[in-house]
């Protein structure tokens, strides 16, 4: 074996952060939700991703981490804007008035709009990757004419929306200036949040009292756990595993997500609603096989 070719990562390392993947984010639609019982939906994620990415800067740069560029910054800034502001922050908005187990349906969707970016940048899918966006647009179309989305027209429109942002600016960031993985997420991460608490100010969002300690326990678990681990095992597998195992977590995330509002908050999930996530599930399913085939 060359010496120079590093080892391949223990099948404990990949188990261990595909279960902080896939746990702790299908379980923070559920943190959400207790965590909009005592902030609104803006400032909640604004106070999240300022001190999980303080939090991280701070680490980083102890470990000797390099700073981002004022160029790397203003890469950073666009990909917060789509991802954190609009990504999260509609899901947070929508949260509202939808389950968090609809909102992780919804939120599934994100794949197949990564894929249809990619088609408008010249990314020629292969006919597994069409049949499988056929497949899935055909489930978001469902999940939307559903009455639990219609039944919430700013809900139905925030969560439409979070995915299609979050996606644009995955594959905006594609071949960008920008700092490494990690150094990476923490500024994204500040200049969400920062552009979160502004939003979330102009629309008038205050905190007047001191919310319960189950929702200030919510935002410190989505910090953490939600924001620092959960991202950090994301981009060690993206850089140590096949892509497709990677982003498995499209289609772990809502089943559990949906469990956990079940037990916990009583959430029912009418049967539309289900169909609809198997129909996308198995679309985000078909375009990650297809794309671990011509990998």
């Amino acid at each position: 074996m060359n010496p120079a070719t590093p080892a391949p990562p223990s099948a404990l390392a990949v188990g261990l952060a595909l279960a902080s993947v896939y746990l702790v984010w299908g379980s923070t639609y559920l943190a959400i939700r207790y965590g909009l019982e005592g902030y609104p939906p803006f400032l909640m994620g604004s106070l999240r991703f300022i001190a999980a990415s303080l939090v991280f800067y701070a680490f980083l740069r102890w470990r000797g981490h390099a700073p981002p560029t004022r160029a790397q910054w203003k890469n950073a800034a666009v990909m917060g804007l789509f991802m954190m502001l609009l990504g999260n922050g509609l899901v947070n908005f929508a949260e509202q008035t939808v389950s968090s187990g609809l909102a992780a349906v919804a939120v599934a969707s994100m794949p197949l709009w990564a894929g249809l970016f990619g088609v408008m940048r010249g990314q020629h899918p292969s006919r597994g990757e069409w049949l499988g966006l056929a497949i899935g647009f055909v489930g978001v179309v469902w999940l939307n004419l559903g009455g639990e989305m219609r039944a919430s027209v700013g809900g139905m429109l925030a969560l439409l929306l979070a995915p299609i942002a979050w996606a644009f600016g995955s594959v905006w960031s594609r071949g960008r200036d920008l700092p490494a993985p990690f150094m990476s997420t923490a500024a994204q991460m500040l200049c969400g949040g920062v552009a979160m608490g502004v939003l979330g100010l102009l629309l008038g969002e205050r905190i007047t009292e001191a919310p319960p300690l189950s929702a200030t326990l919510a935002v410190g678990y989505l910090a953490a756990f939600g924001s620092i681990l959960a991202f950090s095992a994301y981009v060690w597998l993206l850089h140590n595993v096949r892509p497709a195992l990677a982003t498995s977590y499209a289609y772990v995330n809502p089943p559990i997500a949906v469990l956990l509002g079940a037990l916990l908050l009583k959430e029912r999930v009418a049967w539309d609603s289900i169909g609809a996530m198997a129909v996308i599930l198995g679309g985000v399913l078909i375009i990650t096989r297809a794309k671990a085939r011509g990998a």
